[in-house]
């Protein structure tokens, strides 16, 4: 995304719709960071919330497994289906 600096007042400002402000989230009030970028440099399309970057599950489970077996969450044995998780689609309940 890019945003055009404007004159408000005395002031400049960076001016988001209300749909690019859903998607960084971001809301009225919040302070954020704003980094200037080399014109050279493209915007990466990385969304950030609070600071912080969001990451999809896809780009997680791609840096796990690049990092190797080390970083890997261990396998839970939740033991046997006991209840209601066993899901029977031909059950008419």
């Amino acid at each position: 995304m890019e945003a055009k600096v404007i004159r408000w007042g005395d002031d400049l400002a960076v001016r988001l719709t209300s749909e690019e402000a859903d998607r960084l989230g971001v809301s009225e009030g919040q302070t954020v960071e704003i980094v200037a970028k080399p014109e050279s440099e493209p915007w990466s399309g990385r969304r950030f919330a609070d600071g912080l970057p969001v990451y999809t599950l896809e780009e997680m489970v791609a840096e796990m497994r690049r990092l190797g077996p080390d970083f890997e969450p261990p396998t839970v044995d939740w033991g046997p289906d006991v209840g209601s998780e066993i899901i029977d689609d031909d059950d008419r309940r």
